[in-house]
Order: C-alpha cells, then structure tokens, then sequence
C-alpha cells in the first residue's frame, strides 16, 4: 500500500486501542533478544531511484505520533521520484507507543518499527535506528514534532547537491524557557571550543546522512554516545540547513535539568580531555601561588618579627587545596569509569519485537565491524 493511502489521525486513534493481530503478507515479529541487531541489506532493483529512509526515535511519544507521521508522509509524498521508507524505534516507551507504531506498520508497507528491550536513551536509540536502516540515506527526525517533517525536501536537494552530512541548524528554540536557552548556547560554544571535532552550535540530531556517511557511523561502536560529535567526527561533506524549532505537538520534554546537565558532561568528556588539561592548570597554579605566600610567610616573620595568624589562614589553605584536589580527582573518575564500561564490551542494546521488517535479517555486529559478508548497503546516490 503507498504512502499516500493512510489511515486520517481519527481513525488512526482508534485503531490504536485494540489488539493488532498479525497479518498474512505484513508479519509483526517477536523474536529472541538481537545483541546490537543490524539489518541485512534489502535487494533493491529500481537503481534509479533514490533511497531515503525517515528514522524516528521515540520514548513515552504515543500522543504525537499520529499526527506527526501524518506530517513526515505529506513531506515525502511531495519527493514521488524518492523511495522514501520510515523507521520507527521504541525507547522502551511504557504507554502506547508501541502500539501506535504497530498500526502504522500493519497499514503501510513502507513502515517499520523496532522495540528496545528497555529504554537504554536517545543517543543508543539512535544508534539502533541508523543500525536497522535497511538501505540508502537516513534522516534523524525527533518523534516530539519540534522538528518540522516539512523541511524534508530541503535536505534531500542538499543531499542531491553533493552533501554527505545535512544538519538543521535552530534559528530558534520555540515552547523552551529562557534559562533552557541559555544553558543550551552556552554548552555548545564552550564544546566548540573544548573539542578538536568541529562540532556547529545550536545543532541537535535533525540531519540527513548519506549512505557513505551512515555506513561510518555503524562502524562506531563505543558505549558512550554524543552522537552530535560523531556526526561530525566521521567528516564528509557537510552543510547546514538554518531553520525555526517549533514547540512539541503534546506533552513535556523528558529532559530534565539533571539529564540536561549528564548530557552535556558526556559530550564534553567524550570530545575533549580539556578538562584534565584545565585541572593540571589549576594546580601549577596554586602550587606556584602556595609556594609564593610561604616564601613571603618566611620572609614576613624573618624581617619584620611578625607572628603568622594562625587556624583561619591555615583552614582556608587546606579546604582549598582539598577542594581543587577533589575536583581533580572527580574529573579522573569520570574519565576511568568510561574506559571501564568500554572494557566490557557489552551490546549497546538489544531489540525485543521488530515489525514490517521481517524481510530484513538482524545480524551482529563482529568486534565493532561489519561484516564482510553482507556486501554494502546499497548506495542509491545515483546521480
């Protein structure tokens, strides 16, 4: 059934409050738990056409997504000379996401959706949509709706123009506080700086890749993801696409202050040792300054007989030093607890139901590799 033939978002609703039965011809799969499930290539014969697939992350998002799967199927039935498929991924959600998604995928071929065995977060259910991408290019596109569906096209003409990496780049941050904005500007000019990986500000996860870039992706396999760097670690050709956020169709963001403030030490410790670097600074600093007030301590008490004040000065020096000292320590913590959970090398996630895709074989992922024999995904970038 095409695109074009869908359910309207009453009807959709509805159907959504019952039991989905399986289906012949269009399987609903609940399968024994995949370990970093990646999907086979699918055979695709119309080499002339251009492949694109809409992959949605979603967690806790049952009451926007009809209305913004409407939306992504409007964008796409404007682009007819594209093969244009969407790609659902459950967080682990615990309302009726899942069901949702099922719906959709029962009433159009073209859908498919996956669900994590638990809400492992964002950054991995990203990683599992680009993973389970069954061919061609992919864009990212947050399941809130704050990211317009209708600026699809103009990626893709970015993408036709040559460009491996289209990013949206937020003129505006429309339904967030203002403290929100701040702090969200401020961190990333200072990971701009920070970072040795050109990482653009004011950017979230809302981009097209190409499939050369997609494949690099898959190739990163490290367990504590800030997929904004790695989007920009893989290189390639990249260009922005400047446009205006809109507030969430319904609800509330799941990010709090405190996974804000998480986040924002994850993507710096992943991007940047600066600040090791910063705290070895900090005590050349006050080394030089302590042994500069001892000297003059000495040379206070030598020459003019004065007699050193004594627990307020010495409290203060010492709740100092084992402030900075604390800090110092804190900062290497952080850093061996994420060379600890690399060392164990466990499956980023694993994939408890998969639905429209039962055509498509998950396979594992080999050391961080993917395997040779699943030749490439085919690379529908004909020119």
């Amino acid at each position: 059934m095409p695109l074009s033939n869908m359910l309207d978002l009453d009807t959709l609703n509805a159907v959504t409050l019952i039991r989905l039965e399986e289906k012949p011809g269009r399987s609903i799969s609940s399968s024994p738990a995949v370990a970093d499930g990646r999907i086979a290539p699918v055979p695709y014969n119309d080499m002339n056409r251009e492949c694109l697939t809409v992959v949605v992350p979603a967690y806790n998002e049952a009451q926007t997504l009809p209305l913004l799967h409407l939306r992504i199927v409007a964008a796409l039935n404007t682009l007819p000379e594209l093969d244009g498929r969407l790609l659902y991924v459950d967080d682990g959600s615990n309302d009726r996401t899942w069901d949702i998604i099922e719906a959709l995928v029962v009433n159009d071929t073209r859908v498919g959706g996956i669900k994590l065995s638990r809400n492992f977060g964002k950054e991995i259910a990203i990683t599992a949509g680009l993973d389970n991408t069954p061919f061609g290019a992919v864009l990212l596109l947050d399941a809130d709706g704050q990211d317009p569906p209708e600026l699809i096209p103009q990626f893709v003409a970015r993408w036709r123009a040559g460009y491996d990496n289209v990013y949206g780049t937020r003129l505006e941050r429309q339904g967030e506080g203002l403290i929100k904005r701040f702090l969200a500007a401020s961190f990333y000019r200072m990971i701009g700086r920070l970072s040795p990986t050109p990482i653009p500000t004011d950017t979230g996860d809302f981009r097209l890749l190409s499939p050369r870039a997609l494949q690099a992706l898959r190739q990163i396999r490290e367990r504590h993801r800030f997929m904004k760097g790695l989007f920009g670690w893989v290189g390639f050709r990249q260009i922005a696409l400047p446009y205006r956020r809109e507030p969430r169709l319904s609800g509330r963001s799941k990010f709090t202050f405190w996974r804000l403030w998480n986040f924002a030490l994850e993507g710096i410790t992943s991007f940047s040792t600066a600040p090791l670097r910063v705290t070895t600074y900090l005590g050349l600093i006050t080394a030089v300054f302590a042994f500069g007030y001892g000297v003059w301590i000495v040379l206070k008490a030598l020459i003019l007989g004065d007699r050193v004040p004594g627990w307020p000065t010495m409290m203060t020096v010492i709740l100092l030093l084992g402030g900075v000292q604390l800090i110092a320590l804190g900062l290497i913590g952080e850093y061996l607890g994420r060379l600890y959970d690399e060392s164990k090398r466990r499956p980023l996630y694993f994939i408890d139901t998969a639905a429209g895709i039962a055509e498509c074989h998950p396979q594992q992922i080999i050391d961080g590799k993917i395997p040779q024999n699943t030749a490439s995904i085919v690379d529908c970038e004909q020119q």
